[in-house]
């Protein structure tokens, strides 16, 4: 259903909500969530579109309209310009003058068009009529013309369109490329679009797919991609790299259109095709008027970020690991951008994080970036001259920061334990540590403020070793002092990754606090946000630091009177699945676990999953083949018959990452060995899990598991899951919010 007129969206609770009583949270409200993106600034910065993305329960999908707030007004100001109800409306994008906006939908068909409308409403009207949909599309930074990608996606080619009378315009093509476009770009001078494309087509390849002939094969040999510009004025195209030993796979832009950032990857199929690609790619600067195409790094273990160029036109800067060494905290390198050859300044050395490149200050004496600290997220600042890092932001929260470069204004994204991810607006970079000075604009999830949410905060405890480990404590919801309660440790996946103060981490750990549960979520060693050593602490020894920090925590809360040591489970999904099957072969303290997506036999692992340089570094820098010890002792099968806990096992049926024999030799091993076990496999090719109907029934059967073992209640029924589903779909129909 579409509506010819805006509408004004109230910003009240939920229909309903206002007269029910304050209540925990529930798996299914985290599924019922809706999700603000694509924040999209005017120009001058006044304004603001946004898509709001609606969860559809009984479609088991989502379903997007578009938003529009005055930056300076609040919320009130905040109104829906779409109305399909069942369609999804996209990335909506200004026109330079702010008359008009455009935005891709499928409401008139399976395939994606540009429609165009007005921000003061009124009816959208389609502008593309696209046989097989339109990808990618940008206005020119003159905001004269507006260029789409449209074909299939193995065909997509570039289109133009003039942005004076857009709703009555046609579209012209502007590349006739023999291969299809990928990656494109258009330049900030509005004269060139930047694009990839391969050097040909496999068409028998293609032939025999489209005749389901659909055998995979991996590492297949694919064309090598190079990098073309094609002039917006004639549609004359040119090749810009012409290397035969190298695919370029990305690529970025200075902004006066003069040089070029290139990411190439060594023509080798056996890494192109894989996920360490990355570690082999190497960064290049294109003269983009002389062709000259100068190499700027020979790290072949390492990856860099894309190349970046600073406001003042005379600077290069990029990111990578410390001194290029593998398994090292990121460091920014800087370098004259005509210093052919010349050396790089390290910056950032003494700060014991990582530091990256975000965006510029005007005066290029500034980098921004954002970096995790201890259990919170933050913006940082490197100041160039003197080579300094220096801490921004200071919220027990995660808190994400970026330029807008049409505006010139901080978008701010922010989530902590009682806020979900949010967005506000600020003038300038000096307004960010000034939570006062923020403007808010979105307010997806209003309802929150009626749960009851357990109270979280950062502990640290000291582990084995006398070194300090961080976690959060999520209390039950009207935790007592002085009282025991049962325990769920959540131990997160990366393991490079660490829980944060934001909203509803650790697999929905408010639901577990709702219904009278503790929850520990450990940043175990290996973990990011505590420094270098902490995050490489398990290079050579996979489990044992981060398996006694964990243990120690617990410890802690057990000696603190807060925990029942009787009464306690584990669970985590990738490496929180990894170190959960390490806990349940190294004892039996814990009454119930629940391993998802998580290794058991390393020797097998490093084949099967699509990142063997990762492994191979934590596990002791070399290859199992010929000494298969270094992989078998960190094996959690190796020590499986010491396994006693009652365990369920969740996988996805394709998951690249922790391939489904993992599980399944886990799963074997405990039946034979007579210990309690599910495994449950679901649908996909991801390595987690998509679909919403799939991820309400894990948590749910996870956490009946938890209860039936922990705290001796019935156990998991199909009923119960389909009487959820049902409480869902009533749920959908009758919560609305801005």
């Amino acid at each position: 259903m579409r509506r010819s007129l805006f509408a004004l969206v109230p910003l009240l609770a939920p229909l309903g909500l206002a007269a029910q009583a304050p209540r925990p949270m529930t798996f299914l409200d985290q599924q019922l969530m809706k999700q603000a993106g694509s924040p999209a600034l005017s120009a001058d910065g006044s304004r603001m579109l946004y898509t709001l993305s609606v969860p559809n329960w009984k479609e088991a999908k989502r379903a997007t309209d578009v938003f529009v707030v005055n930056t300076t007004g609040g919320l009130s100001t905040t109104r829906q310009l779409t109305f399909t109800k069942d369609k999804n409306e996209n990335t909506p994008r200004w026109s330079r003058d702010g008359r008009f906006f455009v935005f891709s939908s499928n409401r008139d068909g399976a395939t994606s068009q540009l429609y165009v409308m007005s921000p003061d409403g009124g009816e959208a009207q389609k502008i593309t009529d696209a046989k097989d949909g339109v990808g990618n599309y940008a206005f020119t930074r003159d905001g004269k013309s507006l260029v789409f990608a449209a074909g299939k996606q193995d065909e997509q080619q570039l289109w133009i369109m003039p942005v004076e009378g857009l709703a009555e315009a046609k579209a012209t093509p502007l590349t006739k490329h023999a291969t299809p476009i990928g990656n494109w770009q258009v330049s900030k001078d509005s004269r060139r679009v930047f694009f990839l494309s391969p050097d040909s087509v496999d068409k028998a390849n293609k032939d025999r797919m489209e005749k389901k002939f659909d055998v995979r094969i991996r590492n297949l040999d694919v064309p090598l991609n190079h990098f073309w510009m094609v002039d917006l004025a004639s549609g004359q195209e040119k090749r810009l790299t012409q290397s035969s030993d190298m695919s370029v796979e990305g690529f970025s832009l200075s902004d006066d259109g003069k040089w070029a950032g290139v990411r190439g990857q060594p023509n080798d199929r056996f890494v192109r095709t894989t996920n360490e690609a990355n570690n082999s790619g190497e960064l290049y600067l294109l003269n983009i008027d002389s062709g000259n195409l100068e190499r700027l790094t020979t790290n072949k273990e390492i990856s860099e970020s894309n190349l970046s160029f600073a406001p003042d036109g005379r600077t290069i800067a990029f990111s990578a690991s410390d001194d290029f060494v593998y398994f090292k905290s990121n460091k920014v390198y800087t370098r004259a951008i005509d210093a052919v050859n010349g050396p790089w300044t390290k910056l950032g050395g003494s700060y014991d994080g990582d530091v990256t490149v975000g965006w510029w200050s005007p005066d290029s004496k500034t980098i921004y970036y954002g970096d995790g600290v201890k259990a919170t997220n933050q913006l940082m600042q490197l100041d160039v001259a003197s080579n300094t890092v220096k801490q921004v932001t200071d919220f027990k929260a995660a808190v994400n920061a970026n330029l807008d470069d049409e505006s010139g204004k901080i978008l701010i994204t922010y989530a902590d334990p009682k806020t979900p991810p949010t967005h506000f607006v600020v003038d300038n970079v000096g307004q960010v540590a000034n939570k006062s000075a923020w403007r808010q604009v979105t307010n997806a999830n209003p309802q929150v403020a009626s749960f009851q949410l357990g109270e979280e905060e950062e502990i640290c405890w000291a582990s084995v070793d006398k070194k300090q480990t961080c976690g959060i404590l999520v209390k039950p919801v009207g935790y007592e002092a002085g009282k025991r309660y049962p325990l769920i440790v959540a131990i997160h996946g990366g393991p490079q990754s660490a829980d944060v103060l934001g909203f509803n981490g650790g697999y929905g750990a408010q639901a577990y606090a709702g219904d009278g549960y503790m929850v520990l979520k450990p940043n175990y060693r290996g973990s990011t946000n505590y420094g270098e050593a902490h995050k490489w602490g398990i290079v050579n020894d996979y489990f044992k630091k981060g398996y006694e920090d964990i243990m120690t925590g617990v410890d802690q809360l057990i000696a603190k009177g807060m925990v029942d040591g009787d009464k306690m489970g584990v669970l985590g999904w990738s490496a929180g699945g990894h170190w959960t099957n390490w806990i349940i072969t190294h004892n039996t303290r814990f009454k119930a676990a629940s391993s998802g997506a998580g290794t058991v036999n390393w020797i097998s692992m490093y084949a099967q999953s699509d990142m063997q340089h990762v492994r191979m570094h934590y596990l002791g820098n070399k290859l199992p083949y010929g000494d298969f010890e270094p992989y078998w002792k960190q094996s959690p099968i190796r020590y499986i018959s010491a396994a006693k806990t009652p365990t369920m096992i969740h996988v996805v049926d394709g998951d690249p990452r922790v391939p489904r024999p993992q599980s399944e030799e886990l799963h074997m091993a405990l039946k034979k060995l007579g210990v309690p076990t599910e495994l449950f496999v679901y649908p996909g090719m991801t390595h987690g899990i998509t679909e919403p109907r799939n991820q309400l029934l894990k948590a749910v059967a996870e956490k009946a598991w938890m209860d039936h073992y922990i705290l001796g209640k019935g156990g998991f029924k199909w009923q119960d899951v389909l009487k959820t589903l049902e409480e869902g779909e009533q749920k959908a129909v009758t919560t609305t919010s801005p």
